[in-house]
């Protein structure tokens, strides 16, 4: 099995989870459970942050998804590759965590710093890869 496909499936299981994780918080407001006694909603502070840390799931990592499939077969730049997708989803999580859990905007901004230099290493690995290729 290719090694950057295992970084792939990890951050469709971030996703995966962020589904869940929204369809439980918005449960007292759809289905009527899980209720506070009061009647209130307990999610009802984090749910916006799920919904857009969701959204955000489908944003930047398409560039990363891009990056892993053009270098899925080139056993030349795999090792770099791999070590790159893996910071990606570490750095994914870490923005998850920060974005869903806190308020702190500067820090989800530096958290997401990783996935973005993550991805432009990506890329940069891509290109001299292709390219060397094409000078061959």
């Amino acid at each position: 099995m290719n090694s950057l496909i295992i970084p792939m499936a990890a951050h469709i299981a971030l996703t995966s989870f962020l589904y869940v994780l929204l369809t439980i918080a918005r449960a007292p407001k759809v289905w009527g459970i899980y209720k506070n006694p009061d009647g209130t909603n307990p999610w009802a502070a984090v749910e916006p942050r799920i919904s857009a840390n969701l959204s955000n799931q489908f944003e930047w990592p398409v560039f990363f998804y891009a990056a892993c499939l053009l270098l899925i077969h080139s056993p030349s730049a795999l090792n770099a590759a791999t070590w790159l997708a893996w910071i990606f989803i570490a750095g994914r999580v870490a923005h998850s965590c920060v974005q869903i859990l806190t308020t702190n905007v500067r820090l989800r901004g530096l958290v997401f710093t990783i996935n973005f230099l993550a991805t432009l290493g990506l890329w940069t690995v891509a290109v001299l890869t292709f390219q060397s290729i094409k000078t061959a």
